[in-house]
């Protein structure tokens, strides 16, 4: 694609592996983006970005305006969440989210007044670069921008680089997931607010360059971007139309040659890569004062009537989505948010359009291949050679399997991207990337009930030396009263005269007497004297019967004894 013009150049590396799965475009390609009517309800999930969820700053009953705060960002790594239109809150609850397990999560319901009023924006900035990196990062955290391209990650902390010297920015225009064309269309029809964007970061970031990259499928968004990029600091560059080349680590190897290793960022090789729709929407945030309230999203597939790409307020209702396509045609049997590679089943339609949310595809059984049962491994090594990661799938696969969950992290298993590349390829129809998501999943779980095992053995750990401490410290206190007390009785008994001729042992006594006495203190307990009248009485009446005693005795002694009438018959 290089004769497209002077500005166009094509991708000079490539990457290991990939596959060229059906494109599937040409059902949206040609439809321009049309914005959606507004909603009579809008639900809002508190987690719709990597990181920590948002927290309500509105409760219920709030009447608020276009474009308010309903939840701040709560961490460095979180997102602000911003109202799509005005109205009333009327609930904040558990609500379904777009999730393969059908689950609910923490919302904000929001009821649509009709009036779409803006509440007070932000300062419009056109001269951004008279404002410092700092201020335009803190108005793109204001704002809630995240990367649009599937990540979700925060825009604001993905630019904050720290030390390290970005030199080059480069800009995901690939879109290779067959079905999706929301990026396509955006291409053509603002490029020139996608570089006035590059722009902005460039300056944030400091960077010497931007890099373009769009796939050759896509000539129309070429020519667009070629016209648009004035600047002499940009580079459209066509890559060759294989899945996954929009993937950040393969976009960057065919685009520079440069191969970012394991555990390494490529902000460490001077390159940052972002979607061409975040720096569109850092564009409007910085410029325009708008809040990220709304996206672009492709519904797509055979089983809705009128496919066509869409700018969605977020929070939307899928199901309203679908209404406004026309609906449903009869048969359908399966739901994806995502592509058909990388996207995920939706149980219900009932769920809103997140900030991740670049396209809804609706599938037929005709509009699919096949899915026979799975088979057996049979070592043929065709995930290996298609990896765009360069792994070894099957082995992943067998440990996976097997719960040998340390082994697979050995083998690289968070390396994967998910990109779907080995089920595409596996001859024996095995569901590898759901075993790899499956052993993510249960090596999270275990390292997070690893880090409450280690904060609860911490924590008492820590008591246990809190309660050694204090023990410690009480009986130093006590060691020292108890000296300082005998110091003072010591001081007592030597000060005390010593009576003459005591009793051998007496003045020991009377020293310990005196240590007890100086040991209770005040406390002392109270000693009543002797009542000595008691054992005088005692005494006088054990006095009084023993005379008693005597002088009965002395009247039995003097009286005769008198003679017995049978003592003379006897004789």
């Amino acid at each position: 694609m290089s004769e497209v013009g002077p500005k166009v150049t094509a991708a000079r590396y490539d990457f290991h592996g990939g596959i060229h799965p059906p494109e599937n475009k040409q059902l949206t390609r040609d439809r321009p983006i049309r914005d959606l009517p507004l909603m009579a309800r809008y639900v809002l999930p508190l987690h719709m970005h990597i990181g920590a969820s948002a927290r309500p700053v509105v409760k219920v009953g709030d009447q608020v305006g276009k474009g308010q705060v309903l939840a701040q960002a709560t961490d460095f790594i979180s997102a602000t969440i911003h109202a799509p239109t005005s109205g009333l809150v009327a609930a904040i609850d558990d609500h379904l989210i777009p999730h393969p397990g059908g689950l609910a999560a923490p919302s904000i319901q929001l009821v649509a007044d009709g009036a779409d009023r803006w509440a007070e924006t932000l300062e419009p900035w056109s001269d951004y670069a008279a404002r410092s990196p700092t201020e335009l990062r803190a108005r793109l955290r204001e704002s809630g921008v995240v990367g649009l391209g599937g990540a979700v990650f925060p825009t604001a902390a993905k630019l904050a680089t720290g030390t390290a010297q970005v030199t080059t920015l480069v800009l995901n225009g690939a879109e290779c997931e067959p079905y999706i064309t929301c990026d396509d269309r955006l291409m053509r029809e603002a490029p020139a607010d996608i570089v006035a964007g590059a722009q902005i970061v460039m300056h944030m970031l400091g960077a010497t360059q931007c890099l373009i990259g769009i796939e050759d499928n896509k000539p129309e968004a070429l020519k667009a971007m070629r016209a648009a990029a004035k600047d002499p600091r940009f580079t459209v560059v066509s890559v060759p139309t294989r899945y996954p080349a929009g993937g950040e680590k393969q976009l960057i190897r065919m685009l520079t040659g440069i191969e970012v290793p394991r555990g390494r960022r490529a902000m460490e090789y001077g390159l940052i890569c972002l979607n061409v729709a975040t720096v569109s929407a850092t564009h409007d945030a910085i410029v325009y004062g708008k809040p990220m309230i709304d996206r672009i999203m492709t519904l797509t597939g055979g089983g809705v009537k009128q496919p066509d790409n869409f700018r969605v307020r977020i929070g939307t209702l899928m199901n309203d989505v679908v209404a406004a396509a026309g609906g449903y045609r009869a048969g359908v049997d399966r739901l994806i948010m995502g592509g058909p590679m990388m996207g995920f089943s939706l149980p219900d339609d009932a769920v809103p359009v997140v900030k991740a949310t670049n396209c809804m595809l609706s599938l037929r059984p005709e509009d699919r291949p096949a899915e026979p049962a799975p088979q057996p491994c049979i070592r043929c090594s065709l995930c290996a050679e298609a990896c765009p990661a360069d792994l070894l799938p099957q082995q992943l696969y067998w440990y996976a399997r097997s719960r040998q969950f340390d082994r697979a992290v050995a083998y690289h298993l968070f390396d994967c991207i998910e990109c779907g590349v080995c089920t595409a390829v596996c001859p024996s129809h095995l569901p590898l990337v759901d075993y790899y998501r499956f052993a993510k999943t249960e090596i999270w779980a275990q390292e997070r009930e690893k880090s409450k095992a280690t904060v609860a053995r911490d924590r008492f750990e820590f008591r246990k030396e809190r309660l050694e401490r204090q023990k410690a410290e009480r009986e130093a206190a006590l060691n020292k009263k108890r000296q300082i007390l005998e110091a003072k009785a010591a001081t007592k008994a030597a000060q005390s005269p010593k009576p003459a001729g005591g009793v051998p042992g007496e003045s020991q006594a009377s020293t310990e007497t005196v240590a007890a006495e100086v040991a209770y203190g005040e406390y002392r307990p109270s000693q009543a004297p002797i009542d000595t009248r008691l054992d005088s009485a005692v005494e006088a009446a054990r006095a009084r019967s023993k005379a008693r005693r005597a002088a009965l005795e002395a009247q039995r002694t003097e009286a005769p004894i008198p003679e017995s009438d049978d003592e003379s018959e006897e004789i």
